[in-house]
């Protein structure tokens, strides 16, 4: 019995059967579905004699007419398991043909009456159509039945139904697979079943019919065709499944899966980034392409999370040469093999340089001379930068300073600069120390724009929230702590932010990028915030686990230059819309820069020679709005 299985096992794993074996199997079935019509006139006709002769004569005929019918209508070429109803019309009208050379043949040679002929046709039609439909049938139920129940190691799973998608097509590709058992559908309405491919379809309209199902036929996990489906049940189908442990799972874009040798061999599982994701956003990828195409471009701070994805996006856009300017030697290491391989075409130059050393930046921008610059580089972590305030002055402000005089006078087309929204009135050394680059880029490209300075470069900022799944951030974070058993560590009950996927971050990047005409600092829409203890209860959940029960949340005290919040725009800034509903033009105050530029160099002075006090002072002096939170340097603001 157990070699019975495993050989009924290995059948399963066939793609298909042999075209020509279907055609002399079709063949076959035509054969006997015309003996069975002899038997029938037989009956009706009891004068009709049968005689070796006669038998020999209408094997051959119905041999011969079926072949033609069969070959010119190609019914042994389509997969049978993948049979549609347009198949059935194919047999139908393969059957009438094959029935009809029939009765011409024998019509021809005096075989039979007129009205003999004329009945054994219809009967041999309905015969041949009718075996050739079961074959398929019995094939179809032969073969979903050893993919639902042969193979003892694949895992049950029901997959989401939307009524409106109406696409079952994922159903088919598990099929093919030999890790999932399909038991079903699944969607959400009045309660009930019906049947939809072969397949039943659950609908349930409560957690407790949820629970009911799972109880009556245990299933390890719930599929998503795509990512739409999850955003439309993640307070739904998502919470009940992780209520149960149920784990859900998710079918990866069609451009993943076309990269992908083995692709639904193992599904991911649903991310929180999953459930905190947006609509798609729309760009205009043909006026980048066109804009980029041919040039030169540069990415400081290129091994980033930011800088990385940047450099993924702009190597789909034609670039001449891409230059890859970072200090950190491992990660520029790992997005250089990454980009070898997955874009061969594209001439990319990693270097390793440091955006404070003016030699260095000088080199690189003679040597290159890159039309776009994409300043992403910068020092990020509010809770360091609060006890390293000179650091973060020395790279965020005097590093952008130096990187965008060096754009100026290599006479770069567009510098780009990524901000952030800690930037709006900040509470931390790290948000003033961002807003400081904003200003003197902005104040730059003012001067510019009026002839106060010499240069063409256009100065851009972009200004955005947090994004999931960068380095050091909550998720990561969040992830470690889930692996060793919690506690998941929150600072606050009530703390909450922004988000946004790194490639939809970068997408509005280029899209702000080529938006803008020069001096504009554009805002992101980041949609709702998000409370950072409910984030961590939702990742809690995913994991099958229950918050106070397998694992706690225990909240540590605001960071130093925490606050609860975080703004996009500061109190006195309005913004302007754009073309995209998702990018706002923010018009913020104009600062001169001679002054400017005089106030950072002694700044600079100040962070080099590492006067901690002295310099968080300065920076509250050029940035006013600058009120430091849970901080020792709250003793500057009074």
């Amino acid at each position: 019995m157990n070699q019975f299985l495993v050989n009924l096992f290995r059948l399963r794993q066939l793609k298909y059967v042999n075209r020509w074996v279907i055609f002399c199997l079709d063949l076959f079935i035509a054969w006997v579905a015309s003996l069975l019509t002899l038997l029938l006139v037989k009956f009706v006709y009891e004068g009709l004699t049968v005689t070796p002769q006669l038998l020999c004569t209408l094997s051959i005929a119905s041999i011969g007419a079926a072949a033609i019918g069969f070959a010119l209508l190609k019914t042994y070429k389509n997969i049978i398991r993948h049979s549609a109803f347009t198949e059935v019309g194919r047999l139908a009208v393969a059957s009438f043909l094959k029935s009809v050379l029939l009765c011409l043949f024998l019509g021809v040679w005096h075989f039979f009456p007129a009205d003999v002929i004329l009945l054994g046709g219809i009967f041999d039609f309905g015969a041949t159509f009718f075996l050739l439909s079961f074959s398929r049938v019995l094939m179809i139920t032969t073969y979903r039945y050893l993919v639902n129940n042969v193979n003892p190691k694949s895992e049950p799973v029901l997959i989401y139904y939307d009524p409106q998608a109406e696409d079952s097509s994922l159903a088919s590709l598990l099929q093919q697979q030999n890790k999932y058992k399909i038991r079903g559908f699944i969607q959400i309405g009045t309660k009930g079943t019906f049947r939809l491919n072969g397949l039943t379809v659950y609908s349930i309209a409560t957690e407790e019919d949820f629970r009911d199902l799972y109880e009556h036929m245990p299933f390890k996990s719930l599929v998503f065709p795509s990512q739409k489906g999850v955003q439309k049940e993640k307070d739904r189908l998502i919470v009940y499944g992780a209520h149960t442990r149920v784990k859900m799972l998710v079918l990866p874009p069609m451009d993943v899966l076309g990269k992908e040798k083995n692709r639904l061999k193992a599904l991911p599982e649903i991310r929180i980034e999953d459930l905190l994701g947006r609509d798609e956003i729309k760009i205009n990828l043909d006026e980048i392409r066109e804009s980029l195409k041919g040039k030169v471009v540069m990415v400081t701070g290129a091994a980033g999370s930011i800088g990385s994805e940047l450099c993924r996006q702009l190597c789909t856009f034609g670039l001449k040469e891409l230059i890859l300017f970072d200090s950190a030697e491992t990660p520029m290491h790992n997005i250089r093999l990454e980009l070898e391989e997955k874009f061969p075409q594209v001439h990319f130059e990693p270097i390793m340089g440091d955006i404070r050393m003016a030699d260095r930046v000088e080199s690189v921008f003679s040597r290159f001379r890159p039309q776009y610059v994409f300043h992403a580089a910068a020092y990020k972590h509010v809770p360091l930068m609060e006890e390293n305030p000179c650091e973060a002055v020395h790279t965020n402000v005097y590093g952008t300073r130096l990187v965008a005089n060096m754009a100026v006078k290599y006479e770069v087309e567009k510098f780009i600069m990524i901000s952030t929204d800690k930037a709006v009135n900040p509470t931390n050394v790290m948000g003033a120390s961002k807003r400081l680059a904003e200003i003197y880029v902005q104040s730059l490209s003012i001067a510019i724009s009026k002839g106060e300075m010499p240069g063409k470069t256009r100065f851009i900022t972009t200004r955005f929230g947090n994004v999931l799944g960068s380095n050091g951030s909550v998720i990561p974070r969040f992830r470690e702590q889930l692996a060793k058993g919690g506690p998941l560590t929150v600072t606050h009950p009530d703390i909450i932010r922004y988000f946004m996927t790194i490639p939809e971050a970068c997408r509005l990047v280029l899209e702000a990028a080529f938006m803008g005409k020069g001096n504009e600092i554009f805002v992101f829409d980041m949609g709702s915030p998000v409370k950072i203890a409910d984030l961590a209860r939702r990742m809690i959940e995913l994991s099958g686990l229950k918050v106070g029960e397998d694992i706690d949340i225990i909240y540590t005290g605001l960071r130093p230059g925490e606050k609860l919040y975080e703004e996009l725009l500061a109190t006195k800034e309005n913004t302007l819309p754009t073309d995209n509903t998702q990018i706002y033009r923010a018009q913020v105050r104009e600062y001169d820069y001679q002054h400017v530029d005089h106030a950072i160099d002694e700044l600079t002075e100040l962070a080099i020679h590492v006067q901690k006090m002295d310099t968080v002072r300065m920076m509250k002096q050029i940035v006013p709005e600058f009120k430091s939170k849970n901080s020792i340097y709250e003793q500057l603001d009074h």
